[in-house]
């Protein structure tokens, strides 16, 4: 942002501090005014045709610029991707092993990717890692649901990502 002498156009539409417009005048006179209430003049809008000057005090806008960013940023949601791994002949308890994880990750806010690594031959029956992360994504639908169903990533990997309903 442009301000005080900075301003170089020779024309410029002002905007008093209290937000009544002066009008449109010499940049220099613009800047007089703003010298006389002890102010800044700030140029707001440089693309406007004439460019648009607000007078007003800087730093007390730059700081209340500050406070609106960081206020923004608090209320910003951060997502987590979590990661569960398996494998096609992974067995019963661990399988619920792993839901119980899902389900805690889910219910803490996050997002929960599901994998299924495939080894050696194993690549051949990718119907046992559907029907795999099929069955996660059932005992989970009372507290998730399906952001992307299962693929396969990669040439031995199978995901499903699950979110919060």
């Amino acid at each position: 942002m442009r301000t005080n002498e900075r301003i170089r156009e020779a024309q410029v539409r002002v905007i008093a501090n209290d937000g009544s417009q002066l009008g449109i005048m010499p940049a220099d006179q613009a800047l007089v005014l703003a010298r006389q209430e002890g102010l800044d003049l700030v140029e707001i809008a440089p693309l406007a045709t004439p460019p648009v000057v607000k007078i007003m005090d800087f730093g007390k806008y730059k700081y209340e610029l500050a406070k609106k960013e960081r206020v923004a940023r608090r209320k910003q949601q951060v997502t987590v991707l979590k990661g569960i791994r398996l494998t096609p002949s992974t067995d019963e308890h661990d399988l619920m092993t792993k839901v119980k994880m899902a389900r805690k990750f889910i219910e803490e806010g996050a997002k929960v990717k599901a994998s299924i690594v495939f080894r050696g031959r194993m690549i051949t029956h990718q119907e046992f890692g559907t029907r795999m992360l099929d069955r996660l994504a059932t005992e989970l639908a009372d507290v998730a649901k399906l952001e992307m169903p299962p693929k396969m990533e990669g040439p031995r990997m199978m995901t499903m990502i699950l979110i919060k309903k």
